[in-house]
């Protein structure tokens, strides 16, 4: 238990403290104009990632879970945040427009970052378990948990009660959960009052950090009882946008 607290608590720190340090030299790529007009950064995104893979490289974990952790954070984070600054004017959205717009030739943001974190969960999936089709289904887990929850960053706070919601089982099962949670708890605050945003970047590495504590501590029925949760969610994406807008009440 200690250790979950001390994981918690160093994610917590290193994404308060990045995302201080990130808003003391504003850049314009960073700023956007949200869904009331107001205007807000997307500096929570980075401070979220890297405070999500400080939390887990704290943790007295196997050396494979650790790098799993951090590759698929760090990645799914990275394919985000190209994803926040190369595609903030396409309109596209979802997997079918993009997939579209490959089929014809044209390389897409969108693109970069489905097969991105779909190549990195599944190398997080192969270090996390041994036989290939439990690394099969880790991999499907883990990029189809980050999904899942840029799915539901339609609203201020709505990702944020996502990964909180998703990552306490898991502090059940292991400590890994401890540090997505710790580190979005730590701009939870700036994002309900919409000063901040954790963008593409944001939610797609602390999705990929609950879905490894998922995978981390979940067996082959689990793995696979969960890799159709997520691709339910992936099938009915927009219903889950629309559910987690009204619910945020905004």
């Amino acid at each position: 238990m200690i250790s979950r607290i001390v994981a918690g608590a160093v994610a917590a720190g290193v994404a308060g403290g990045v995302h201080r340090a990130l808003r003391a030299r504003p850049h314009h790529r960073w700023q956007r104009t949200n869904y009331a007009g107001r205007a807000v950064d997307l500096y929570a995104g980075p401070a979220t990632a890297l405070g999500a893979a400080a939390g887990a490289a704290v943790l007295p974990l196997p050396p494979r879970a650790r790098t799993a952790a951090a590759l698929a954070v760090l990645a799914a984070g990275g394919c985000g945040a190209y994803d926040d600054l190369a595609g903030a004017d396409d309109p596209r959205r979802g997997f079918r427009a993009h997939l579209t717009a490959l089929r014809h030739g044209e390389v897409t943001s969108g693109a970069v970052k489905l097969f991105g974190i779909g190549a990195a969960g599944l190398a997080a999936g192969a270090l996390l378990k041994d036989r290939p089709v439990d690394r099969i289904l880790a991999g499907v887990v883990i990029a189809g948990a980050a999904h899942l929850v840029n799915l539901t960053d339609v609203r201020p706070g709505a990702a944020t009660v996502t990964v909180l919601a998703l990552g306490a089982p898991g502090l059940v099962r292991g400590g890994l959960a401890a540090a997505p949670m710790g580190a979005v708890a730590a701009v939870a605050a700036d994002e309900r009052a919409e000063r901040t945003m954790i963008g593409d970047t944001g939610a797609h590495a602390l999705g990929a950090a609950v879905g490894v504590a998922i995978v981390a501590g979940t067996g082959r029925a689990g793995l696979a009882a969960h890799a159709a949760g997520v691709v339910a969610a992936a099938l009915y994406g927009g219903r889950i946008s629309g559910l987690a807008e009204a619910l945020a009440g905004r």
